[in-house]
């Protein structure tokens, strides 16, 4: 894969496979990063986009720079994913910005991706999931802001993920009533480079077949881009488990449906790693058998073997007490970042925080 980034034109063409930190809550370290850029290689995996709902310059407060510290870890980052021969991609979230966008707005969001060039991105994602949809010309509105980006970033593959990125009622629920055409209308002004996120029937979809998919391929009028909600675990029911087998009902006949698959991990950056060996199986890549235990340690990768049932099936709220703390000190008596993830885990340190909707 060394080189992947030597023919940046061709990007386009390319059918991406990999993480999107798209989740709310406890983000994952600089040091969680750093690894996945040598993960994602070995699973056969070759993109990475950074946009944690937790980090204000990427929502709130999309308009403000960064302080020196992150800016340096994003390049960081960036330098490492571009060396080890994947894409790297940021997602911005502009909030609400389809509501009132002027030419002071314009002018800052146009500062906001030539700073974010300055990373040398391959990819580039506006995100305007999770915001107030009840707008009568969303679609219009959210168009032309894609559309600007684009001029500014020609050389960027450029990625959107609608309001309404799923057919789940939940969304109305939250976010308004869905503008009539919605769908229809973004197919018709969405430059027609420009790839649609999409989590399928549900926000986290239990299965996602070739019927699923056409409908609104057809309305958007192009491939599109599963952003998939597995194994991610950052909302009040999931947040007490531990999704830790591969991603499984997918059909394999989607392939010619999509331009790019992207898991959605959990707050648990090492333990999401059995759920990716799904993704990438799916789409012909075998991992090495023992990767996981290589990654994580013989040791804790057998105990994690036994009690996956328990962690994904039953999750916290079926631990009892004694049970809990007893797996708590085993969990903590074992060495490595995975175990010490799982630990904290038992230990209620990634439970669901209502206010993280919030940032």
């Amino acid at each position: 894969m060394t080189g992947l980034l030597a023919q940046p034109a061709r990007i386009g063409e390319r059918f991406l496979t990999g993480v999107i930190e798209g989740f709310y809550g406890r983000e994952w370290s600089l040091g969680d990063r750093l690894a996945y850029a040598g993960f994602l290689p070995l699973l056969g995996l070759n993109s990475y986009i950074y946009c944690p709902k937790g980090d204000p310059f990427l929502r709130k407060r999309w308009f403000e720079h960064w302080p020196a510290e992150a800016w340096g870890n994003l390049k960081l980052l960036s330098g490492r994913y571009r060396d080890s021969g994947l894409h790297f991609g940021i997602g911005l979230s502009p909030f609400a910005l389809y509501r009132r966008y002027g030419g002071a707005e314009r002018r800052q969001l146009h500062d906001k991706i030539c700073r974010l060039l300055e990373l040398d991105v391959s990819l580039l994602a506006l995100l305007f999931d999770d915001m107030p949809g009840e707008v009568p010309d969303l679609a219009e509105r959210q168009a032309e802001i894609v559309a600007d980006v684009e001029q500014w970033a020609p050389h960027q593959r450029l990625l959107m993920c609608p309001t309404y990125y799923s057919r789940d009622p939940v969304l109305e629920q939250h976010f308004g009533k869905m503008p009539s055409d919605y769908w229809s209308r973004l197919g018709a002004l969405l430059p027609v480079a420009v790839d649609v996120f999409w989590t399928g029937e549900q926000v986290c979809s239990e299965a996602i077949n070739r019927g699923d998919l056409k409908p609104i391929r057809e309305l958007l009028e192009r491939r599109l881009t599963l952003w998939d909600n597995y194994p991610v675990n950052d909302g009040a029911a999931r947040s007490k488990h531990l999704y830790l087998e591969p991603l499984s009902r997918r059909d394999p006949d989607i392939r010619d449906q999509l331009a790019g698959h992207f898991c959605n991990p959990m707050n648990q950056a090492y333990l999401s790693l059995p759920a990716l060996r799904g993704l990438a199986q799916l789409y012909g890549q075998n991992p090495a058998p023992d990767l996981e235990a290589d990654i994580m340690g013989d040791r804790l990768w057998a105990q994690l073997r036994r009690d996956s049932d328990r962690f994904q099936g039953r999750g916290l709220s079926g631990l009892d007490g004694d049970l809990r703390q007893e797996l708590t000190r085993l969990y903590a008596s074992l060495p490595g970042p995975a175990a010490g993830e799982v630990a904290d885990w038992l230990r209620g340190e990634y439970t669901f925080d209502p206010a993280c909707l919030t940032g």
